[in-house]
């Protein structure tokens, strides 16, 4: 009995091919760190204050009303009256007339509308274009369906006169960009404003990408996560309403960036049927679902958002006007230690240059770990402060490229960026102190 159960142990491999080489994930690791040793967590994107009083009573009303079949399955491609709402709000924004049930899909959370596009669009061999840094689940989703990912970074250009870098000081090279679409280039992968840097595509670099896109019949997934997080006037221009690009464009949303609620897990794709049609067939055949009463409590906040749209009372206007000033207490914060900032254009993230910190931790020579990933472990572990590296954001080969910045959240409330500020202060007198 003994031999026999040896024997019937498994000896072929068990891992599905296309999981090699993903197994890391920066998150699973700094969650862990975070939650072990940190006081303060500016690493992790999600706010830590409420989401807005209207969004929460319309959940209550859902959960608690009469309708008790929002306890149950709904549409599988979304809610109808969420589907209705979000055609008509898009609509508005894109200027076309948008069908609920064919142009738009609910999803769970942006993420798993990523890997819907992935799946649905990607074949064996297909390139996609990923725009360097960029939020980290592109890469092993483009591995997992098959795809070959092809980078292309953003190059910092000084600022003049000592200013402070913005992130619109980060760019594309329009030759070196152009040189990466080939035949077997499929998509784009566009990110504005983008994470981590915060950067916002101006419309002449959206109109650059869009024009290549058409040139080479080439589709556009555009991830618009933190498209009301736009800061000092500036405009979030959606690249499915530019030339050419509505046919070719799925766009992405998220509840988590758009109200505050990133545990609600309900987001969403807008864009033509002949693309969206694709992304059914994954989406029932995955997920099949998301939670009713989420999508309930969303339609609503939406349908008030329609109604004050543009108005002063506007969640989506007060949304960033808070968070610009936390953006900007953080800069100043981070300046005064010598901690240099990138200024953000949008998002919840700023990244910051801790080469004067260069003393703290040594460097390790021939070491594999890029150096900000071990400087952001130390200071999780030595100051109680938790932030990710940047070179989580770039591929393997340009990992060591942009090794001496760390990213932060600002999306905090008060108390803990308060206590942030703390440990800086202090770390900044131990640094100074003879």
């Amino acid at each position: 009995f003994l031999s026999l159960s040896l024997q019937a142990k498994m000896s072929r491999p068990v891992q599905a091919r296309r999981l090699e080489g993903i197994e890391k994930n920066i998150w699973v690791e700094f969650v862990k760190l975070a939650a072990t040793y940190s006081t303060v967590n500016l690493g992790q994107g999600f706010p830590d204050f409420p989401p807005p009083d209207f969004l929460k009573e319309a959940f209550m009303r859902a959960l608690s009303g009469e309708n008790h079949m929002l306890h149950q399955y709904t549409r599988g491609f979304g809610h109808p009256p969420l589907v209705k709402i979000l055609a008509q709000f898009f609509g508005k924004l894109l200027g076309r007339d948008l069908d609920p049930m064919t142009n738009v899909m609910v999803t769970v959370g942006a993420y798993q509308a990523l890997f819907c596009c992935f799946q649905s669009f990607v074949d064996e061999g297909d390139e996609v274009i990923i725009i360097e840094p960029f939020f980290d689940c592109y890469e092993p989703m483009v591995k997992m369906a098959g795809g070959t990912p092809v980078f292309v970074q953003l190059r910092p250009k000084a600022p003049k006169d000592g200013k402070l870098m913005s992130s619109a000081d980060w760019q594309l090279d329009p030759a070196e960009l152009a040189s990466k679409f080939s035949e077997r280039t499929k998509a784009i992968v566009l990110n504005s404003p983008n994470n981590p840097l915060g950067k916002v595509f101006s419309r002449g670099e959206l109109e650059l990408i869009a024009d290549l896109c058409v040139k080479h019949d080439v589709l556009c997934i555009s991830d618009e996560v933190y498209e009301w997080l736009v800061y000092d006037g500036k405009e979030h221009i959606r690249i499915a309403s530019l030339r050419g690009m509505w046919d070719r464009t799925v766009t992405i949303g998220s509840t988590g960036k758009t109200f505050s609620a990133t545990g609600w897990k309900v987001g969403w794709t807008v864009g033509p049927n002949r693309l969206l049609q694709h992304l059914r067939t994954t989406h029932q055949n995955s997920v099949y679902h998301c939670a009713t009463v989420a999508q309930e409590a969303v339609a609503q906040g939406f349908q008030r958002e329609l109604e004050l749209y543009g108005k002063p009372e506007s969640y989506f206007i007060q949304l960033p006007k808070m968070l610009q000033q936390k953006r900007d207490w953080l800069v100043q914060r981070l300046d005064a230690v010598g901690m240099k900032p990138i200024v953000p254009e949008g998002t919840y993230f700023l990244v910051a240059d801790i080469s004067e910190f260069k003393s703290e931790v040594p460097d390790v020579p021939d070491s594999d770990e890029p150096y900000d990933s071990r400087f952001a472990k130390w200071m999780v572990k030595n100051k109680g402060l938790a932030a990710i590296p940047l070179s989580a954001f770039y591929c393997e080969s340009h990992k060591n490229n942009y090794n001496h910045f760390i990213r932060f959240c600002f999306a905090k409330e008060e108390a803990t960026l308060k206590a942030a500020n703390d440990i800086l202060q202090k770390w900044k007198r131990e640094k100074t102190s003879p």
